[in-house]
């Protein structure tokens, strides 16, 4: 049976760029459905039952994670001399895992050389292509460019807008569909190079051109596409530049050649290169994916909610599936630990008492039904000096309420009852002591509290003292558990 490969795309919290991974982790599950595989594709988020192939491991990837998932780490960032600037860990990553590539030219940066990994390139897409398309005298965009700025890319841009032309870019950045519907309204997109080692962006060139968009690009000594984009793309040298944007672009002779470019690249075809590292994903499966997959994690980190603020690594726990946590369960009701389940990316999770270290509730108890419920059974899986930190809306902030699933509002003295009043909640052994307490603003800055809309707090579970066990006994119906006392007489 086929393995499952999961697609993950690293995204930092509100790092919108990590959208730009999208167009090819699509071209990678298109060409391993086309081998039979089972795939899906996930933001953060790991599975345990399939090979994870990483989508921007550069933003930070915890390599402990690698103990647990089977990986594979999708090098997209140019490496080496005049590239882009990685982090010493990321170099270490690469070089202690397994890696796929898109150029050969990156393996040096992190210790392989060719043949040791394998190699693919992007190539025509026909999930892209429409049969009906615009015509490209009919495309209201002469000429698009979509990606990061920098100086390089400017200058450039600066010489063809002095042609004559104005070069279409986007105000705010623009991934997929929404990018896409502008991509298929140009007559052309231009493509030039972000770094001074002129690697090709074939990872934007495949997807303009599998949509029918054809695609100018600057081309330098060091610019060495891949085969299929030869005869496919108009290159333009630096030299040739202006010359090209004075008196070729748009001509009949241009757009009859673009045609017959589109045309070539629609024949490309890059299975071969897919199909190798298919092999070699389900090579490093039959070493040891499955003994990882079958390990009972036993987390000792969790996340509250899930979505937006999920945390790789974390067990991230949420009541409702479509929020894509690692287990769906209610804590605001009642639960005997320990529990074992299965988690939604196929592995096996224990929770147990006295297990966690740190627990992260970010906006998550403004919406609890049975709060007094929740802090107990959260009580009870951290350790000794364990600690949850929890963010909140303030009561005087129009921050509260703004939500209509908010049940609740809440000021500095909601923590009592889980701390010096503990006793209310019915325990005895153990309460939570405020470590931390902070004022935030709308932009969760420190701040004063006619400024707050936010309050950060740091619970910390300690041990109460024989007087405050004392008191418990004294307000608690039940004495706070008196023994059972039962005694086994001598026959």
């Amino acid at each position: 049976m086929p393995q499952h490969i999961h697609l993950c795309i690293i995204q930092p919290s509100g790092y919108i760029h990590s959208l730009g991974f999208l167009d090819q982790a699509r071209f990678a599950r298109h060409q391993f459905r086309q081998l039979g595989a089972e795939v899906t594709i996930g933001k953060n988020r790991l599975r345990e039952d399939a090979i994870n192939i990483i989508f921007g491991a550069h933003l930070g990837f915890p390599a402990q994670l690698k103990q647990r998932f089977t990986c594979v780490f999708f090098n997209l960032e140019q490496l080496g001399e005049g590239g882009a600037i990685v982090s010493k860990a990321y170099i270490e990553l690469l070089s202690s895992s397994a890696v796929m590539d898109y150029d050969s030219r990156n393996l040096a940066a992190y210790g392989c050389k060719v043949g040791d990994i394998p190699i693919v390139s992007f190539q025509f897409a026909p999930y892209l292509y429409q049969a009906e398309m615009l015509p490209l005298e009919d495309r209201p965009i002469d000429l698009l460019f979509f990606g990061g700025i920098n100086e390089r890319r400017h200058a450039i841009i600066d010489r063809i807008e002095a042609c004559g032309w104005s070069v279409s870019r986007f105000d705010q950045p623009l991934f997929s569909e929404e990018r896409d519907q502008f991509i298929r309204q140009s007559k052309a997109v231009f493509n030039c190079h972000f770094y001074e080692s002129s690697r090709f962006e074939q990872a934007r060139a495949f997807h303009t051109l599998s949509m029918g968009t054809p695609v100018i690009s600057e081309r330098t000594d060091l610019t060495t596409p891949p085969p299929a984009f030869e005869k496919a793309v108009r290159w333009v040298s630096d030299d040739e530049l202006e010359n090209f944007f004075a008196n070729e672009f748009l001509t009949p002779k241009w757009q009859q050649q673009a045609l017959e470019q589109l045309q070539a690249f629609r024949e490309t075809d890059a299975s071969e290169s897919w199909k190798i590292t298919h092999d070699y994903c389900q090579a490093l499966w039959d070493i040891d994916g499955k003994g990882k997959a079958d390990q009972v994690w036993r987390p000792t980190q969790m996340n509250l909610g899930s979505g937006k603020d999920y945390k790789l690594g974390w067990l991230n726990v949420d009541i409702i599936a479509r929020a894509h946590p690692d287990l769906v369960i209610d804590l605001s009701q009642e639960v005997k630990f320990p529990i074992e389940a299965r988690t939604l990316g196929g592995g096996t999770v224990v929770l147990e008492k006295n297990s966690l270290h740190t627990i992260y509730a970010n906006n998550v108890l403004e919406h609890v039904p049975d709060l007094p419920c929740l802090m107990t059974n959260l009580l009870a899986l951290l350790k000794e000096d364990g600690e949850f930190e929890l963010e909140v809306p303030y009561e005087k902030s129009t921050t509260a309420w703004q939500d209509p699933t908010h049940l609740r509002a809440m000021n500095i003295n909601s923590w009592a009852y889980y701390t010096s009043w503990f006793w209310y909640m019915g325990w005895f052994e153990h309460r939570f002591e405020i470590v931390l307490f902070q004022w935030l603003d709308i932009d969760l800055k420190a701040c004063e509290e006619n400024q707050a809309a936010f309050m950060k707090v740091r619970l910390k579970k300690i041990c109460t003292t024989p007087h405050e066990r004392t008191i418990a006994r004294l307000t608690q119906s039940d004495f706070g558990s008196v023994p059972d006392d039962i005694f086994n007489s001598y026959s």
